[in-house]
C-alpha cells in the first residue's frame, strides 16, 4: 500500500466555555471526536481563533476545563502533527502556553504559506476590511502590554468573571447579524479579500470569525470561512488538490452544502 496522503484541515470559533460549561462540555467532545478522526490524514491542522470564548494566562493561573481538548492536542502534536492555533478576538490573550505545553504554533496576525503549488492566506478575521473603526482601536488597546499588564492585577476569579460576562455579551449581540448572507457584496471579508488581490495572488483566503460557512470566488482565488461549531460543525480540508468545506454530523464527516 502506498503512503496515505496528508491534508491540510482548518476550524474556527469553537468558543468553548459558552454559553454554559454543560454545553461547551458537550461541543468539547464533539470537537475531540473530529480531531481524533482526522489525525491520520491529517499533517497540519489551523485552529482559527475564538476556540475559547474568552482566555487569558495568568502568570501561574490559567483557567479551569477543557483538559480533555489539551490532551488531545498534545497527543496530536507529539505525533509529529503541526497545529496552528491563531488569535481571535475572544481569545487575544494567548501567550506562550501553549506553545510551551502542548507544542502549538502561534499566530498573532496574518500567515501565508504554499503547500502543493497553493498559497494559503490565514487570519481569524477580525479588524480586516473597511469600517468597524471602533473595534480596530479597542485591539489595538488590548493587544498593548500595558493592557494586558493591568488585567493581570485583577484577582483571577473578578478578571476572568468579568471578562467572560462581557464576551457572552458580545457574542450574543452579534449573533442574529453573523446567521444572515446578504450577498457578496455584503460581505466585508470577501470585500477585502478582493483588495487583497490586487497587491498579491494567493489562491486560497481562509478565515474564521464571521461564524457563516462560506465559499466564494473572485477570478482566480476563493474566499472561505470555515463558520463555527456552535452551529455548524463546519471544517475546511485542503485534499492536495482541491479546498471544501465539510460537517461534522454524527461522526462522519459532510461535505457542506450552504443555503444561500
Amino acid at each position: 500500500m502506498g503512503e496515505q496522503k496528508k491534508y491540510l484541515y482548518f476550524a474556527s470559533d469553537l468558543h468553548l466555555g459558552a454559553p454554559n460549561s454543560s454545553k461547551s462540555f458537550e461541543r468539547e467532545k464533539v470537537f475531540i471526536q473530529w480531531l481524533d478522526h482526522i489525525k491520520k490524514s491529517a499533517k497540519a491542522i489551523y485552529l482559527l481563533g475564538d476556540i475559547f470564548d474568552f482566555w487569558f494566562e495568568y502568570q501561574n493561573v490559567i483557567p479551569k476545563g477543557y483538559t480533555r481538548l489539551f490532551g488531545k492536542i498534545a497527543e496530536l502534536t507529539d505525533a509529529g502533527i503541526e497545529v496552528h492555533y491563531f488569535k481571535g478576538n475572544h481569545d487575544m490573550w494567548v501567550f506562550d502556553y501553549f506553545e510551551k505545553e502542548l507544542g502549538l504554533i502561534i499566530h498573532s496576525n496574518a500567515h501565508t504559506f504554499e503547500y502543493d503549488n497553493k498559497l494559503f492566506f490565514l487570519h481569524h478575521g477580525d479588524g480586516l476590511g473597511p469600517g468597524d473603526y471602533k473595534y480596530k482601536a479597542l485591539k489595538l488597546i488590548f493587544r498593548s502590554s500595558l493592557c494586558q499588564w493591568l488585567f493581570a492585577r485583577l484577582h483571577p476569579n473578578f478578571g476572568i468573571g468579568l471578562a467572560t460576562f462581557l464576551s457572552r455579551r458580545s457574542r450574543a449581540n452579534g449573533g442574529a447579524k453573523d446567521a444572515k448572507y446578504n450577498g457578496p457584496e455584503n460581505e466585508w471579508l470577501f470585500q477585502h479579500v478582493k483588495e487583497l488581490e490586487t497587491q498579491k495572488h494567493h489562491d486560497y483566503y481562509i478565515f474564521g470569525h464571521r461564524h457563516l460557512p462560506l465559499f466564494l470566488a473572485h477570478d482566480k482565488t476563493f474566499y472561505v470561512n470555515t463558520g463555527d461549531w456552535l452551529r455548524y460543525n463546519t471544517f475546511a480540508r485542503f485534499d492536495n488538490e482541491t479546498l471544501m468545506l465539510f460537517q461534522w454530523i454524527n461522526n462522519q464527516e459532510i461535505p457542506y452544502h450552504d443555503n444561500q
